[in-house]
């Protein structure tokens, strides 16, 4: 059965075909993808994908190593659009990839990460959570993790310092002629940070893609995306709905962030709406996704009540720790497009 949000159906309608490779832009697929990021009302028929991490699980069970080349390795295989990842600094200033602020859940080290300078974590190597095996990879500098990308696939980075640290990150970036193949993000909660998170993209220029993360626990009304839309550039918005305890009930509408406001906003800008469904470690299932998260898909059995559902309240991006099996349940319902040959 087809899914698609019965507010979006009339932008379908005119819709282009698919693209041919004789209006395929340079640049491989990661150009592809891009061109769909940024052209929401184009493409609301087809649902994009982003692995959490990289791309680290598969049916609820870690199966290599996070933030890792190999993780990266299978989500373009998979066929996903975006892969995130975690972004920190040695001791000695270096911006390395690594999600936790410590070494001992994901590497064969212990400590700090801001406590090691770039050749001692060279010396750490990577681990799959849960068997402990460890991996040939040792920890990779954020260059080396974009340069490993490069035309296959689009990085979102998440940034685990602060918004003035974005600009040494875009830096890299186009270091490597990768400055379209990024997106870098912000949470924005107020006037205030909206201004500091304007401020900092200012200085970074508009030759890279931004896009705000918005929580429904400071964020009240969809005017405030309005707001957001018309002083940030951006093609999506990454949108939190807490489900911060485990007995109450699935959120049964999405909340204000998903609201038919919202979904109306996103139509005018030519927006996203990105949900994420992935779990939080040692916290309730679908903490981020109002209890509708990849362990009610999965383990529950329950993918309708999960990816259908935020699909048909308007999210046409969805990060997860399942981008295999979410892949395969939105080819069944029709809502992936396929992506033109490029021969790189």
């Amino acid at each position: 059965m087809r899914r698609l949000a019965p507010m979006l159906a009339a932008v379908l309608l005119v819709a282009p075909t698919i693209a041919t490779d004789a209006s395929m832009p340079a640049g491989g697929r990661s150009s592809l993808i891009r061109e769909r990021l940024s052209d929401a009302n184009r493409w609301r028929d087809h649902v994009m994908v982003v692995a959490h991490r990289a791309g680290w699980k598969e049916n609820g069970k870690t199966i290599r190593p996070e933030n890792s080349k190999a993780a990266i390795d299978s989500s373009v295989s998979l066929g996903v659009e975006l892969v995130e990842l975690d972004v920190r600094r040695s001791r000695d200033g270096a911006l390395v990839v690594m999600h936790d602020p410590t070494l001992d859940r994901t590497t064969t080290c212990r400590g700090a990460v801001s406590d090691h300078t770039l050749a001692e974590l060279r010396r750490c190597r990577l681990k799959t959570e849960g068997n402990g095996t460890a991996s040939v990879e040792s920890i990779p500098t954020f260059e080396e993790m974009l340069a490993h990308a490069r035309g296959r696939i689009l990085v979102n980075v998440d940034n685990k310092l602060e918004p003035e640290d974005l600009p040494e990150i875009v830096a890299v970036a186009r270091r490597l002629g990768m400055a379209d193949g990024i997106v870098v993000k912000a949470p924005i909660w107020n006037e205030e940070r909206l201004a500091r998170t304007k401020a900092v993209l200012d200085h970074i220029g508009d030759d890279v893609l931004f896009m705000p993360i918005l929580a429904d626990d400071a964020v009240h009304e969809a005017s405030f995306i309005e707001r957001i839309d018309r002083q940030v550039a951006a093609p999506a918005a990454e949108l939190v709905v807490w489900h911060k305890d485990a007995a109450p009930a699935l959120t049964s509408d999405g909340g204000v962030l998903f609201s038919a406001q919202a979904r109306a906003v996103a139509i005018r800008n030519n927006t996203h709406l990105w949900i994420n469904t992935y779990p939080i470690t040692d916290r309730p299932e679908g903490m981020v996704a109002g209890g509708r998260g990849d362990g009610l898909a999965m383990a529950g059995g329950r993918p309708d009540e999960v990816y259908g559902f935020w699909i048909d309240r308007g999210a046409t991006i969805i990060q997860t720790d399942e981008p295999k099996a979410l892949i395969d349940w939105l080819e069944r319902q029709g809502l992936r497009r396929p992506y033109p040959a490029t021969g790189s």
